[in-house]
């Protein structure tokens, strides 16, 4: 968590979230007021920490992750604005929403890979819950021809089993079956993984819902175990035999000093 969000955690009277959620942060919350929902019960949370808000409860609504990314703070704004209830407008009445930034597990998969998210890159959600199949395969389409290196968020559950064959399918007709990927589950928690394959293999892979999956672009390397997407900095400096860096010191310093 940022120290922003602990912050917030440590300020508010009521956390709103799903059960996992938090159990995952018991030890920040555990003399706080708490409602708790399963999963799918989206709507739901997002009312009571309304309710509690309007009741003049100063609430946190808790995600996974980043709230604005794949989370719960679209879906606070969205019904504030369907429900027409005011909010930082400064006004009395109007409610006061802060969206807390947090870790992604984009940022956090990558940290844990090395450095796959260092060019353009595309998140695709394979979840067809909210968003049609169709559109799904669209975009994923798009991004794979565009050569984005790919982050693809929940990837597979028990009931979604072959969407990510076929996203494998898709994104091949533009990709090298040797393509890097990464898998990380659990990231920066007890129960975390980290794995490597080739595209091609993708469909074999151990892949569950706490799983974020990195597909390379046609740039993407391994090295010891380190997945690395270029910049392009190789194009344009000379960096085999440290050229680059003596004609920075030279341009800079004015000077001949080698390293």
């Amino acid at each position: 968590m940022s120290g922003r969000a602990r912050q917030v955690l440590g300020a508010c009277d009521i956390v709103v979230g799903y059960k996992t959620y938090l159990e995952l942060i018991q030890e920040v919350i555990k003399n706080k007021k708490t409602l708790a929902t399963g999963m799918t019960r989206e709507v739901d949370r997002v009312q009571a920490a309304i309710d509690a808000a309007l009741d003049g409860h100063c609430c946190a609504l808790v995600s996974g992750g980043d709230a604005g990314i794949y989370a719960m703070a679209g879906l606070v704004l969205e019904m504030l604005a369907l429900k027409k209830i005011a909010c930082n407008t400064g006004e009395k009445g109007s409610l006061c929403v802060e969206v807390v930034p947090g870790i992604p597990a984009l940022a956090a998969g990558a940290a844990l890979l090395g450095a796959p998210l260092t060019h353009d890159f595309a998140a695709v959600s394979l979840s067809d819950l909210l968003t049609p199949w169709q559109i799904i395969e669209k975009r994923l389409d798009a991004a794979a021809s565009a050569d984005f290196v790919i982050t693809i968020y929940n990837p597979k559950s028990k009931k979604r089993d072959w969407q990510l064959g076929r996203a494998m399918e898709i994104m091949l007709k533009h990709r090298a079956g040797t393509t890097p990927v990464g898998i990380v589950t659990g990231a920066m928690r007890d129960n975390q993984k980290v794995a490597l394959c080739a595209l091609e293999n993708l469909d074999k892979a151990d892949v569950g819902m706490q799983s974020i999956v990195i597909v390379g672009n046609s740039s993407t390397f391994i090295y010891n175990d380190l997945m690395i997407t270029p910049r392009g900095y190789s194009r344009k400096y000379e960096m085999g035999k440290g050229q680059g860096i003596r004609n920075w010191k030279q341009d800079k310093y004015g000077n001949d000093a080698q390293t």
